[in-house]
């Protein structure tokens, strides 16, 4: 037997959708755009409202959305976890470059590779997932460390930043990216930057693998901006503090 809906409810989502397309918006122009009894959408509006979903503008006129929807948004997210919704991205930042791109989630005190999408190429790095990084001499713990305040940097390293590394973290958040020839394979030079969930905290790092040999200095530019580029599409938000100047770990010559 089919069920059927309850049709008040779907008068209070039809208004909640009125309201995030419109905000600000008062009753009488809701029962307008909505084409219907207007006692009817106050009735909704005053649900929504006593819920949390809804609130008055300074005005007390109009209404717009709380915060509350967003978080719920964030959180259902959240569920589907960061190797699922990063996945295809990899693969497009891998089939771009031609290299080998991967996810890297800070674990408490460990940097772990838990998403890989190979390159195709016959001669290519391919970290394995569960593969772990030097903190201090990756690319991604440069490119995630470079935005994290000093204080919590010292708690993961054990010692306060020194001139060098605060000029090293300052030309990383300037650059997008950090470059490192001491990744997680030998002969190889990664390329990383930040992904920020949605208070500002960077918590993982999208990374770039490949043979020193097709990643010259010349092309390093271009992937760190492909890099970054992917980062951002994956970030929940945006970095939490504005920084003077961002990290390059020197590559080799």
């Amino acid at each position: 037997m089919a069920v059927k809906s309850i049709r008040s409810a779907s008068r209070v989502l039809d208004v909640m959708e009125a309201v995030a397309r419109h905000q600000p918006v008062g009753v009488s122009e809701l029962a307008r755009l909505l084409d219907t009894d207007k006692s009817a959408v106050q009735r909704a509006v005053t649900t929504l409202a006593s819920s949390g979903w809804v609130q008055r503008t300074a005005a007390g006129s109009e209404w717009r959305l709380t915060a509350r929807l967003h978080a719920l948004s964030q959180q259902a997210l959240g569920r589907l976890g960061l190797r699922e919704i990063a996945r295809p991205t990899l693969e497009k930042l891998r089939d771009l470059s031609g290299e080998t791109a991967a996810l890297m989630i800070l674990e408490n005190d460990q940097l772990i590779i838990t998403e890989v999408a190979e390159s195709r190429q016959l001669l290519r790095v391919a970290p394995q997932a569960g593969t772990t990084a030097p903190l201090l001499e990756s690319a991604s713990g440069c490119a995630i460390f470079a935005h994290m305040p000093a204080e919590r940097v010292q708690q993961l390293w054990g010692s306060a930043l020194d001139a060098a590394q605060g000029l090293e973290f300052a030309k990383t958040r300037e650059l997008g990216f950090a470059v490192s020839a001491k990744p997680v394979a030998n002969g190889a030079v990664t390329v990383a930057a930040p992904i920020f969930e949605a208070d500002g905290q960077p918590a993982a790092a999208v990374l770039l693998v490949a043979p020193r040999e097709r990643l010259t200095a010349d092309r390093i530019a271009q992937a760190g901006q492909l890099v970054a580029r992917a980062a951002a599409s994956i970030s929940r938000g945006s970095p939490a503090r504005t920084w003077p100047k961002p990290c390059l770990v020197e590559v080799d010559k």
